[in-house]
Formats: C-alpha cells, structure tokens, sequence
C-alpha cells in the first residue's frame, strides 16, 4: 500500500531538512553539495563514502549532523592491523562473575565514521560490510541488532594509495554514495580559516555551535515519508534508462548493476524532499546520479590512462540519455 503524505507531514518534514541543513552550516563553512548529498543518504537510509584528501572537514561534517538530532557518534581509525573485533566487539571472561561479558563494538552507534577504511585489510573490512547489510553484528555467534538510525561514513584518501587496500566491489556497492570533497573556493577558505583560528587554541573540532534540533526517532519518521515521496513511472524508466546505457557506454569496463537504479531512485527521493516537494523531477535523478553511480561504474584501462574518470563518463551519458518532460 502506497503511503500519501499530507501538506502538514511535507511542511514539517521539509522544516526540518532545512533547519538541519543550517545548523551543519554553522559548523561546516561552504561544502552545501556535499551536505546535502549526505543529508539524503540519511534520509534514504544508506551508507555514503566520502573521497578526499586530509584537512577538508569530513570528521567535522559527520559529528555536526550527529549533533542535529542528537545522535550518538563514533569513529574508527582505520589501518593495517585493525581486527574484525575492533569494530564489531568481543566477549571477554570476567573472573569475578566466573561469566563471560560481551564487550560492544563503536559500530554501536548511530553515526559510525569509518575513517581511511581503504587501510584496513579485506577481513575487516567485511566485518563492516556485514554490519552495513544487515543492521546486525555477530558476535562469538550471537546476533546483535543495531538500534537504527544507523549510518555509516567512510573515508578515504584518492591521492595516497601506498599501504591500502582497495575496497571490494561488493562493499562498494553497499554505499548509496560515493561523494567527493573537493578544495573550497578562495572565499569560503578565508571563511573556514576565519572561524577556526578566531579566539581558539588548536585546531579542535568545534560544534558546539550546532543545535541539536530532533530525536533520533525523527530521522526514520524523515524516513519513513522520503519513502512515501512520488515517483512518477516516466523518472523511474528514466532513472533505469541511465543505470542500462552504464553498461554498454563507450569507455566503460563495467557499468552499474540493479542497485544502482535503486540507489538512484531512493536519493532523488530524498533530494526531492530536501528541496521541498512530496514527488521526484529528472532532475532530482541528474542531480544524484554521479553520486549515486560514480562507485559502480569502472573505466577502462585505456580511458583511465587518458585521464578520464567515472565521472567525465557519467557526466557524457548524462547528456545523451533524454530525460522525460513530467
């Protein structure tokens, strides 16, 4: 059964997107792209992988939407002898009980920033992998479910690759997003300086400017109704379309599977709701889908040499496929 959602229900949902836009925004100066693609990872319930080089407010971007609604945060450091039992938890024998305790993991969180997790080795990794699937974490056996909301945020590094491992395709394709960080236009740098450096000893992440706005329980209400938002059969096809010519456009080794349209569509869902609207546009698709897309389509050798990334091929499919005029 389709849920409808009522002008009282949009109205207070797409306040709230706004108010927590604003409030990331007190914190993180300029980056509203990159905001905003994570605000609708949320609110679509997915994961996001976040590229970019050190120093560009990533860990600052996950702690001041953790602080919007009030959530828990945690964050690993990712590196070569990160074991399975450092993310998920273990059990310990206590001898003053004579019992064995179980000792829970930071995945026990609502926001988990997994920071440079291309460091870790593959049987980490797919520690993670399970708990990104599955909402649960096993532990000596014994499942746990995690208390959602539950986000992950991972990073890595594009430029140092010395000493890492490169993600699997199947984790890869666990992340709605792929979004990039890029360097700050001249003026929100001076800005970012400004605020950092401004009557402040070192560099400590400050987000204490940031009001705490909802409950968790009012993210999967958020949830609950970007699910509900409209998606017309013609932005649909339109989305399946984009996610088909991946497969056999020129340049690409290996084009996106059915969970990228899944993908696509669940994001300009949220998009759409972010911008105000109970129903999608093809633009709400263009908008996400090298966000959406960018993790799961692979170059060939022959264009990578050239210099060309997914993106340039994306952004090339992107003008060719005809949108629909809804």
């Amino acid at each position: 059964m389709t849920m409808t959602i009522s002008e009282e229900t949009l109205k207070r949902a797409t306040e709230a997107a706004a108010a927590m836009r604003a409030q990331i925004g007190r914190a993180v100066v300029g980056q509203t792209e990159v905001v905003d693609q994570v605000l609708a990872a949320l609110f679509a319930g997915g994961h996001v992988l976040i590229e970019g080089v050190p120093g560009l407010g990533k860990t600052l971007l996950v702690r001041a939407l953790a602080r919007t609604f009030g959530g828990r945060f945690a964050r690993i450091q990712f590196t070569p002898d990160l074991m399975p039992a450092d993310v998920t938890g273990h059990t310990l024998y206590d001898q003053r009980s004579a019992q064995f305790t179980t000792r829970r993991g930071p995945v026990f969180t609502n926001l988990l920033l997994a920071d440079e997790i291309n460091r870790a080795p593959a049987k980490t990794q797919a520690a993670l992998l399970e708990v990104m699937q599955e909402g649960q974490v096993t532990i000596e056996g014994t499942s746990h479910t995690l208390e959602p909301p539950f986000m992950v945020l991972a990073t890595q590094n594009p430029i140092e690759q010395e000493g890492t491992y490169a993600l699997p395709e199947a984790q890869l394709d666990r992340f709605l997003l792929k979004v990039k960080i890029d360097y700050p236009p001249e003026s929100e740098e001076i800005a970012m300086v400004k605020q950092v450096a401004d009557s402040q000893v070192g560099e400590k992440l400050n987000v204490e400017s940031v009001a705490p706005l909802i409950q968790p329980e009012a993210v999967l209400t958020l949830q609950r109704v970007v699910a509900a938002v409209r998606v017309d059969a013609q932005v649909l096809e339109y989305a399946v379309r984009i996610v088909r010519a991946t497969r056999t456009w020129n340049g690409v080794a290996s084009g996106a599977g059915p969970r990228g349209g899944i993908a696509l569509i669940r994001s300009a869902r949220a998009a759409a709701l972010i911008a105000g609207r109970d129903f999608t546009t093809p633009d709400d698709v263009k908008r996400m889908a090298l966000a959406a897309l960018r993790h799961r389509v692979t170059p060939t050798p022959e264009i990578e040499i050239e210099g060309h990334s997914s993106d340039t091929l994306l952004k090339g499919l992107l003008e060719k496929v005809p949108a629909p005029r809804v």
